[in-house]
């Protein structure tokens, strides 16, 4: 017979059937012993994302947020963390009982996965220069990453620049100096940088892959990760670069929500193993 749910998480966002974060933090769960927590996904779109945070209980313990509601919460929230409020997406709700109430926090865990997912491509190498490609919320925890590593100065590929105030502003709140280029400059751009971060949505960047020529230099992380690896992925390894999956990125950034959210070290191994599994 199975434990009673006493704590509940859930991802959020649309589309959301896609979302690997349930095998991860059920993964988690298990390998923590913590019968009595559930974790699933659920479909909430922009405009319902505040009559569903009103109608959360108090065995609600977390939220993962993914688009597009990042920017979206942050008026919903009582309290925003630095790391957060500077990158200007939470990607993390932490429910937390407050005497006879709760708090809404909000945390981002995408910047610590984006760190932990660049290392395991870069290794001991140093994160001189970078390209991002993408100028949504993805990329302004890239920046905040990318600043971590050591790269102040990155270029930043846009198809509008208009659409480029949210992480400008981003930018120049963490000290960061933004180059803003064009994405079509992106196939003569990329090969050259020590570090390559695309935050482009799935199959955005195709045209991408099949216009590279130039062996690559540095790393490339496509936070995208369907297929796996994907068609820019495949390109970059196929010329000689080193490619890190988008999955690994989201295996390190699940791995602090589980810490946030349990108040428990995260089982990396467990989850590891539950992404592979998933991802055959």
């Amino acid at each position: 017979m199975s434990e009673p749910v006493a704590h509940r998480a859930a991802v959020l966002g649309h589309p959301i059937a896609h979302s690997l974060s349930p095998a991860l933090h059920r993964a988690a769960y298990a390998a923590l012993g913590l019968d009595d927590w559930a974790y699933d996904a659920v479909d909430v779109a922009e405009d319902g994302l505040a009559s569903f945070v009103a109608t959360l209980g108090p065995q609600w313990a977390g939220l993962s947020l993914t688009m597009p509601l990042k920017h979206a919460v942050l008026p919903l929230l009582d309290h925003v963390e630095p790391l957060a409020g500077v990158v200007g997406a939470v990607n993390t709700v932490l429910l937390q009982s407050a005497g006879a109430g709760r708090v809404l926090v909000g945390a981002n865990t995408d910047v610590h996965g984006l760190v932990a997912a660049l290392r395991e491509g870069l290794g001991t190498a140093p994160a001189r220069s970078a390209v991002v490609l993408g100028a949504g919320a993805t990329a302004s925890s890239t920046l905040a990453a990318l600043a971590e590593l050591g790269c102040t100065t990155p270029v930043v590929l846009v198809r509008s620049a208009g659409r480029a105030g949210g992480l400008l502003r981003a930018a120049h709140r963490m000290g960061v100096t933004v180059e803003l280029r064009r994405l079509d400059e992106a196939a003569t751009t990329i090969p050259r940088a020590d570090v390559v971060v695309s935050t482009l949505p799935p199959h955005a960047a195709d045209e991408l892959a099949l216009a590279l020529t130039a062996r690559p230099a540095g790393v490339l992380l496509d936070v995208a990760y369907d297929p796996c690896p994907t068609a820019l992925q495949a390109a970059w390894t196929a010329l000689g670069g080193v490619a890190v999956g988008g999955e690994r990125m989201l295996l390190h950034q699940a791995a602090e929500q589980v810490r946030l959210m349990t108040g428990r070290p995260a089982p990396l191994a467990a989850m590891d193993a539950a992404l592979a599994g998933v991802l055959g």
